[in-house]
């Protein structure tokens, strides 16, 4: 099992598509607000991954030792609709990505 941490782009119900996984929103984790590089600062630690739909973040920031994932969804937006038909591919990507990686999934991925 892995701790997520859900950017502010995914909506929250999402988590349930990611059980047994914990999944934490970035509002609950008190980082709202936070731009990409100090929100990953913030998050190494204590959570294992990084969800997200931002496709530019594999180019914005270095993951080079870094001490989280980032899995990213690459979909046409950010609705639960939208979404959980990429859960499955998300909980595959979830049982190998390693700490420092950047993993997509979804269209064109």
């Amino acid at each position: 099992m892995k701790t997520i941490l859900l950017d502010e782009c995914v909506p929250k119900k999402f988590q349930f598509s990611l059980i047994p996984h914990l999944c934490v929103s970035v509002r609950e984790a008190g980082f709202a607000g936070k731009k990409n590089g100090e929100l990953l600062a913030l998050a190494e630690g204590r959570f294992d991954v990084f969800l997200t739909v931002d496709k530019s973040l594999r180019y914005q920031q270095n993951m080079k030792d870094r001490q989280i994932a980032v899995l990213i969804i690459r979909a046409h937006g950010n609705s639960l609709a939208i979404l959980k038909p990429h859960a499955a591919a998300c909980l595959l990507a979830l049982e190998s990505i390693q700490l420092g990686e950047v993993v997509e999934v979804g269209l064109a991925a």
